[in-house]
């Protein structure tokens, strides 16, 4: 299930961006789209909706703030744990046009703009530097979606590998009681054998 994370200002064209990616993907691959966003859900659950939604053929897109960089990097290990691929759609505008934009809603999708200030002010950028915000792409306001590079960052690149510490340890051979008490004792009969030459001496 590859991941595609939106990310960005309030305001800034996530949503827009979300739906094209979800028509060009229903067009060109015979995958299920599905676009996890607020509208429905807390901000708090988007991320546990998400997991629920992940399996090997469906792509997910995450329409939400995704703001705070150790958020994004929760994600990413979530996407290191289902082992597939994922990418960041960054949409850049600046404050100003977003906030025009957010003064045009509907005043119930509104945020009042003391909030909108707190949410920019807060925003962490993504960095294609850090390993959780790469394939990063920036996609200005009246830029067109680069489909065929996210579609490549999704299904032709492979996923990051778990961690170590995280990865199921292979199972121990049958016998390996029986192998650990045989080296046990040759190691005790060898120790004994030892110990009784040093006397003899």
């Amino acid at each position: 299930m590859p991941l595609i994370v939106m990310c960005g200002y309030p305001c800034s064209g996530k949503t827009q961006k979300a739906e094209e990616l979800k028509v060009y993907f229903e067009r060109n691959t015979d995958r299920k789209v599905h676009i996890v966003g607020d509208g429905a859900l807390g901000v708090e659950k988007n991320t546990v909706y998400a997991g629920k939604k992940l399996n090997k053929d469906d792509i997910v897109i995450l329409d939400s703030l995704n703001y705070i960089k150790g958020y994004r990097y929760e994600l990413f290990c979530l996407i290191k744990h289902a082992q597939t691929p994922h990418c960041l759609v960054y949409c850049l505008t600046s404050d100003e046009v977003s906030s025009t934009w957010n003064a045009n809603r509907e005043a119930a999708e509104q945020f009042t703009q003391e909030i909108f200030d707190a949410l920019v002010l807060r925003f962490e950028a993504p960095d294609s530097r850090n390993r959780w915000d790469s394939p990063l792409f920036t996609i200005l306001k009246d830029d067109a979606l680069p489909y065929e590079a996210i579609s490549d960052a999704l299904f032709k690149r492979k996923a990051p590998p778990p961690n170590q510490s995280t990865q199921s340890q292979p199972l121990s051979s049958a016998n390996f009681l029986y192998e650990l008490d045989k080296i046990t004792q040759d190691v005790l009969l060898e120790r004994a054998d030892g110990c009784t030459s040093i006397k003899e001496l």
